[in-house]
């Protein structure tokens, strides 16, 4: 009998769906902990996982999945969102007034929308971070302002204490990279204008990976699902009417920015998976 890693086997402990363990789950951890094991000892910087996908996809629970599955083999993690980095509500009504009548800056999501140095801070705290050391991560509040959002204030961050050996950063728009102006919708000139300031963010990554979306009707209905499954939990959330407004803006995003990420992804060390209609993968890792 074949024994079984002590990834899968951390995996199997703590996720109840063995499908999604042995086909998703444990063969990204596996890859992890090889990456972390050839970097050898004491490397004085965090390995960084760029983690991109659709909303709603699951980006948070694989990045929360591995980074506990991990730390149950000694290798210590955390996870970040580039939602936390978001603009304050007031700072995002007043891109939107710079950018009157573009419907993709009028609330949260395109690139601009986010605190780019903000992050940036954060990534580099995180990486760095020695035992016994700390340092605050941002919240943002998604139920504030009937859902459209704000960020917390300070009292509410996490604190992080280190050592941080594995940082998860995951993001539906991470990796991201202007293109050509001329191939674009006049509305989507200025998100791409703002999006080189993201390369800050890109060149911090040692390792990406993109989860795809096998059709862009599974992402509105996976960002919906989100939506009421917060409203199930009490929170405040989008109705489902303003949640397919929501995603349906960032559809233009996907059209234009995957097929350009496929191209050209962050770094080198780079894998994909595509997931189907019930967020499993339709074809292994690669």
């Amino acid at each position: 009998m074949v024994a079984m890693h002590p990834i899968a086997r951390a995996l199997h402990a703590r996720v109840p769906d063995p499908r999604r363990v042995d086909d998703y789950y444990a063969p990204l951890g596996i890859w992890c902990a090889s990456r972390i094991t050839a970097r050898g000892p004491s490397p004085g910087r965090a390995w960084v996982l760029g983690l991109q996908g659709p909303q709603g996809c699951g980006k948070s629970t694989l990045a929360a999945a591995l980074v506990d599955a991990l730390g149950d083999v000694g290798v210590r993690g955390v996870t970040v969102s580039i939602d936390d980095f978001y603009l304050t509500y007031e700072e995002q009504r007043a891109l939107a007034a710079r950018h009157a009548g573009n419907p993709y800056l009028l609330y949260r999501g395109y690139p601009g929308t986010h605190d780019v140095a903000l992050g940036l801070r954060t990534i580099e705290a995180l990486a760095a971070l020695r035992a016994d050391e700390t340092t605050l991560v941002p919240v943002y509040d998604k139920s504030a302002h009937l859902g459209r959002g704000d960020r917390a204030p300070p009292s509410s961050w996490r604190r992080v204490t280190g050592p941080v050996e594995v940082l998860v950063l995951e993001g539906w728009m991470l990796g991201f990279a202007p293109v050509e102006e001329a191939s674009l919708e006049l509305d989507l000139r200025a998100p791409n204008a703002l999006l080189a300031a993201y390369g800050a963010w890109n060149a911090t990554l040692d390792a990406f990976l993109g989860l795809r979306a096998s059709s862009l009707d599974s992402i509105v209905r996976w960002r919906v699902d989100s939506e009421r499954a917060r409203r199930a939990r009490g929170e405040t959330a989008l109705s489902d009417e303003d949640a397919r407004d929501y995603i349906e803006r960032c559809l233009p995003a996907y059209r234009v920015y995957v097929p350009a990420l496929a191209a050209r992804p962050p770094c080198d060390d780079t894998r994909w998976i595509e997931l189907g209609e019930d967020r499993l993968p339709v074809a292994p890792l690669h």
